[in-house]
Formats: C-alpha cells, sequence, structure tokens
C-alpha cells in the first residue's frame, strides 16, 4: 500500500494520481488542477467537445469531465504524456482508419501532448458518439 505524503489517503499502486481534497466542481476547475503545460490542450478538447453538439451536458463526474447528451455520454481525463478520450469500443471501432498512428486501448483514445489535437478528427468522433 502506497499513502499519499499530502493527504494521507492510501492506496494499492505507488503515486497513485488522485485529487487530495475537493474533487473540482467544473470542466475548467478540473482544468486548472493540471499541470500548466497541459492547458492548452485540455482547453483545446473542452472546446472542441463544446462546439461539435448543442446542447451537450457538462459536468464532473469521476473526478473526470464527463460529456452527456439523451443517455449517451463520452469523458476525457488528463494523464502524464496525454489526454485519455473515453469514446467507447464501437466508437474506435468505427473510426479505425482515422486513428492510425494514435493510441488506441478498449474504449480510450490518447492524444499526447507533445503533437497537436486532430481537432476535426475529434469533433466528428463526438457528432458520431452524441449527436
Amino acid at each position: 500500500m502506497w499513502m499519499c505524503p499530502r493527504c494521507g489517503r492510501e492506496f494499492k499502486r505507488t503515486n497513485q494520481g488522485h485529487y487530495c481534497g475537493e474533487a473540482p466542481k467544473t470542466v475548467l476547475e478540473y482544468i486548472d488542477t493540471q499541470p500548466i503545460e497541459t492547458h492548452s490542450h485540455l482547453k483545446e478538447m473542452m472546446n472542441a467537445i463544446q462546439n461539435s453538439v448543442p446542447c451537450v451536458n457538462e459536468r464532473i463526474l469521476w473526478s473526470m469531465p464527463y460529456y452527456e447528451k439523451e443517455g449517451k455520454s463520452i469523458s476525457f481525463s488528463a494523464c502524464k504524456k496525454h489526454i485519455s478520450f473515453y469514446v467507447g469500443v464501437e466508437t474506435i471501432e468505427n473510426f479505425a482508419l482515422e486513428l492510425k498512428g494514435l493510441v488506441t486501448k478498449k474504449n480510450a483514445i490518447y492524444f499526447p501532448y507533445d503533437k497537436a489535437l486532430p481537432t476535426e478528427l475529434i469533433e466528428n468522433i463526438v457528432k458520431w458518439c452524441l449527436g
């Protein structure tokens, strides 16, 4: 077991990522808690999602940005070297050709911070998932 030196919580994995204290209440609060060098990518991701589908419900769920419309959902989270974009297995299968060159795992697409975000692809995925 590993214990966080800041908050005292115990975790199975050493240096487990978590929020010490209260989780953010909005997506912008979430982004502000991340390392400064990730902010531009995270804001770009947030904007791409918001601009793709009108009237999408945005909130924090499981301590990460979560978007929902008519029972369908997507989310993303900031990781050390990439953004994990959780869109589901069917979406990854549907966009397999466009996702070549990107790492995908089960229901997530990884967008590395050291490369520009493929905003148009993200918008198309959001429209397909939530539209």
